[in-house]
């Protein structure tokens, strides 16, 4: 099966302090184990990123640009990263009006986009109630798989 990782479940997994850290690991560890095609896009690096590298004053992690090169670097080595196409473009212009997506929910919508360009039904994330506007897709939370 084709899934694809929100986000969310990338930041908890290096989180060695945060509750979730370690539902986001054994749940990463379950699906390689499960021999799923795991999937990321270019925006959830960006996001990844943005997070790491932002100061902890403003809810980041407050890494250095070393150590979040390096842990996106372990990332594109255990996931296949999707290519961003024109397609995706036109998909998510059609999400987006057709479910009335304002705000930040456009990011959502964006990897929803990804998905249905590239015919992935499965998003795990922790964050399920942003997904669920969208019918094509199944949003499953980490801890349904561990």
């Amino acid at each position: 099966m084709k899934i694809l990782v929100d986000t969310n479940v990338l930041v908890r997994s290096i989180q060695k302090k945060h509750p979730a850290c370690a539902i986001a690991r054994r749940a990463l560890i379950s699906l390689y184990r499960s021999e799923h095609d795991l999937y990321l896009t270019p925006q959830n690096i960006a996001e990844f990123w943005n997070v790491c590298t932002r100061p902890i004053e403003v809810n980041g992690l407050g890494l250095s640009v070393e150590l979040t090169d390096r842990y996106t670097n372990q990332l594109e080595q255990f996931f296949a990263i999707l290519p961003d196409a024109n397609e995706v473009f036109r998909t998510w212009r059609k999400i987006v009006v057709g479910h009335r997506v304002m705000g930040a929910k456009v990011h959502d919508a964006r990897l929803v986009a990804m998905m249905k360009t590239y015919e992935i039904q499965t998003i795990v994330t922790f964050n399920v109630a942003d997904f669920t506007r969208f019918t094509e897709i199944a949003a499953v939370h980490p801890e349904k798989l561990v």
